[in-house]
């Protein structure tokens, strides 16, 4: 079940958990598309597809390379996304560097930057928070 910051005001932001195992990213799309679905307004199609492609990528990386439990939280706002994937890792994500264009892995951070988004690492006591922000030109 998603719980929302209920507020009138803008942004609107939802946290959702996510499974412990490899359905987190799909779950995490799935939260991500019923959120734009409810504000079609705040966000062109072609964002709305990159921001579920960046939530996955995020979910994915939590479940290949970090612990449990893990969540996502995404906030929407005219012109901008913020999409966060948190987990129970202290480990910060590393570089994937030397990964020729064939490679099938490690590339997850470089489509969330090749999208446009900027990337934030925040660690906290319980683990980490990988944040993408995506930002486009509003109307």
């Amino acid at each position: 079940m998603d719980t929302a910051t209920a507020s009138p005001a803008r942004p609107r932001t939802v946290h959702h958990p996510l499974p412990p195992g490899p359905q987190a990213a799909g779950e995490a799309r799935r939260s991500v598309a019923r959120t734009l679905a409810l504000h079609p307004a705040r966000c062109p199609q072609e964002a709305a597809c990159d921001i579920l492609l960046i939530a996955s990528e995020l979910a994915t990386n939590a479940v290949r390379h970090a612990v449990p439990p893990y969540a996502l939280t995404i906030s929407l706002d005219r012109g901008r996304a913020g999409i966060c994937v948190s987990d129970g890792s202290l480990s910060l994500p590393q570089r994937a560097d030397g990964h020729g264009t064939d490679a099938t892995r490690g590339r997850g951070l470089q489509i969330v930057r090749a999208l446009g988004a900027d990337l934030f690492v925040s660690r906290s006591p319980r683990g980490k928070q990988v944040i993408a922000v995506l930002t486009w030109r509003d109307g």
